[in-house]
């Protein structure tokens, strides 16, 4: 999955959804993990969190866009630098989901939902999102089935 929408900063996120419970973060944690991260468009860095960095079997949490997604699926990749590209171009809201494939053979699923702003003013604009990790990783040579 590779989605890309253009922003309109005025409109917000989820005026048509209703809110959360107080159980539904509990449910939530029990079956994924999930975590914050930033990007700066003046320089290129992309920073993480500690769960997400490690995840991707990175060493540090401040990383360029190619080193973080080296760990992704290598048919995935065209796809995920394009809406990065895209995102950088137009203030945008942005998901993917792929594999991260770790030197042991092991698999795990992760998805991304993520915003680019600023990119109409001065500054070089700036990207935040989250990433979420289901709580399995799959076992070597295992795929994720699509079905529909």
């Amino acid at each position: 999955m590779f989605k890309i929408a253009r922003a309109n900063p005025v409109t917000p996120y989820s005026h048509a959804f209703p809110e959360a419970e107080e159980d539904d973060s509990y449910f939530f944690s029990q079956f994924t993990v999930s975590e914050s991260w930033e990007g700066d468009l003046s320089n290129g860095v992309i920073k993480l969190g500690e769960r997400a960095t490690m995840l991707h079997g990175l060493e540090a949490q401040e990383c360029g866009l190619l080193s973080m997604m080296r760990c992704y699926e290598a048919h995935d990749r065209a796809h995920i630098l394009e809406l990065f590209e895209q995102a950088a171009t137009s203030s945008s809201r942005f998901c993917y989901s792929t594999t991260i494939v770790h030197s042991d053979g092991h698999r795990q699923p992760v998805f991304c939902i993520g915003e680019s702003v600023g990119l109409e003013q001065v500054s070089a604009g700036s990207m935040l999102g989250l990433f979420v990790f289901p709580r399995f990783k799959l076992a070597p040579g295992a795929h994720l089935r699509s079905y529909g």
